[in-house]
Formats: structure tokens, C-alpha cells, sequence
């Protein structure tokens, strides 16, 4: 008895390459629309999947010719999230990756939802071999101004890397070059292309986030919790109708209470 439609999508949704080569081939002559229906998206998930599979892998690897032109050894990479927002701290994250793990979804924070951060970033913590948070508060940003926060933030989070006992030989920043260490190599869209920069990226916004999250229980008037900082509309107004709460970057908020000042 042949297998019914039903059976059929089934076992296409889960097959593997070549478990679906051995199955299109059993199937040529079977006409059936919904047949047909299944094996093409049964080929266009396997086709993506091979495309996720070559860029996860392109990511490791970049890093690791990066690596080898340095001598080898440890690399870490570091990326910040929040340097935009009008309140709360600006966070760097900074991971060692093992050469030998590939976490599935790897990718720069904002091309990620989510639930799949999430997941991510418990993975990475899991599986590498150090990872930390660093982050400069809000009165910080305003006494130093960001390029130096920045600065002191990247410092901060290779120190705490070190201070777990793994001494890099490789330091990769995502985009322009801030000097902080002689060992530094600066990758043009680098949490795009480097798995520990896509990694340090995910780590920084989850925490960050989870951070801000926290911080909307304290402050509810100013709703963290959605905007996280950013200058939404509705944040605007709070500031203009509550103020600046202890979290804001007074800096930052020059335009939005100057009508207060006079």
C-alpha cells in the first residue's frame, strides 16, 4: 500500500540530505500535487539549512585565519550594546569561544529575535570558555562623554577575561579602532562576520535588557521594560512629564528638558 500524503510530508520534514536524496528518488513518479508540494519545501528547508551551516562556519573560520596571523591562541572578541539610549548604562560583553563548539544561530543581536537571544545566549554561556558583561553608568557617560565610556568599558571587559584566567593573543572589535590594546584587530561589520564578536554582541543585549527590565520595575513611569532606554515618543513624554530619574544620561537629555530649564 502506498504511503498516504500525510505520511509522506512527514518523513520529508524531518529527512536529512540524504535521507531526502533516497526519498525524491522513491517518489519520481508519484504525481500527487501534495507530494510534489512537500518535496519542494523539504528542498528549500535542506537548501537553507546548508546556507546557516556555511555562513556559521565562515564565522569560526574568519576568526580563525584572524587568529593564525597573529600566531594562533586565544581570541576574544568584544562588542557594546547601548550606546545610543538616553538612559541606563552603556554594556560591553566580551567572550572566549572553544574552537571546537558551533552554536546553531550565531548571528549579529539585531538580526536575532528575541526568544532565539535568549537561547543563544544561554548556549554561549554554557558553552564557552569565559564571557563577561562589563558596564558604565549613566553619570559615568556624562562625566567622561562616550568615546572615552567606550574605552573604559572594552578595558574593563578584557581585564575581567583575564582576570578568569585566559590571556588572549587576539583581540577583535567590531568597526573602528579604539586603541585599547596593542593585542586588538578591528573587523568592519564584525559581529557579522566573527562568532566571539556576534557572541560578546547577544551576551551585552541580553543582560542589558534583562538589566533594563528590571530597572521598569523601579522607574514604571518611564516604561524600560519596552523601550529600554531609547528615546521613544512615549519616553519623551515621561521625561517631560516626570523628569530625569537617576538612570537617565543627563547629557543625553539636553533636548528634551531645555523648556524646563527657563
Amino acid at each position: 500500500m502506498s504511503l498516504t500524503v500525510a505520511d509522506i510530508r512527514m518523513r520529508l520534514q524531518t529527512a536529512n540530505a540524504e535521507e531526502f536524496a533516497v526519498l525524491e528518488r522513491s517518489l519520481v513518479a508519484d504525481t500527487r500535487k501534495g507530494v510534489r508540494q512537500a518535496i519542494e519545501v523539504a528542498r528549500r528547508r535542506l537548501e537553507a539549512e546548508a546556507q546557516e551551516k556555511e555562513r556559521l562556519e565562515h564565522m569560526y573560520s574568519f576568526e580563525e585565519s584572524l587568529a593564525a596571523s597573529r600566531g594562533g591562541g586565544a581570541v576574544v572578541g568584544l562588542d557594546e550594546v547601548g550606546r545610543g539610549p538616553v538612559a541606563g548604562p552603556l554594556a560591553v560583553g566580551a567572550v572566549v569561544l572553544s574552537r571546537e563548539s558551533r552554536i546553531p544561530g550565531l548571528n549579529d543581536s539585531k538580526q536575532i529575535s528575541p526568544a532565539e537571544r535568549e537561547r543563544i545566549a544561554h548556549a554561549i554561556k554554557e558553552e564557552s570558555l569565559a564571557w563577561t558583561v562589563q558596564y558604565i553608568e549613566p553619570h559615568e557617560i556624562d562625566a567622561a562623554g562616550m568615546t572615552a565610556s567606550l574605552i573604559t568599558a572594552f578595558r574593563r571587559a578584557l581585564a575581567a577575561i583575564e582576570a578568569a584566567g585566559i590571556v588572549p593573543s587576539v583581540v577583535l572589535l567590531d568597526g573602528n579602532p579604539l586603541h585599547i590594546d596593542k593585542r586588538e584587530l578591528n573587523v568592519v561589520k564584525g559581529d557579522a562576520q566573527c562568532a566571539s564578536i556576534a557572541a560578546a554582541s547577544i551576551v551585552a543585549k541580553v543582560e542589558r535588557d534583562a538589566l533594563m527590565d528590571r530597572y521598569a520595575q523601579q522607574y514604571p513611569e518611564y516604561h524600560f521594560d519596552s523601550n529600554k532606554g531609547y528615546a521613544s515618543a512615549s519616553h519623551i513624554e515621561a521625561i517631560k512629564q516626570f523628569g530625569l530619574s537617576p538612570l537617565h544620561r543627563i547629557s543625553f537629555c539636553t533636548a528634551f528638558t531645555q523648556e524646563s530649564l527657563f
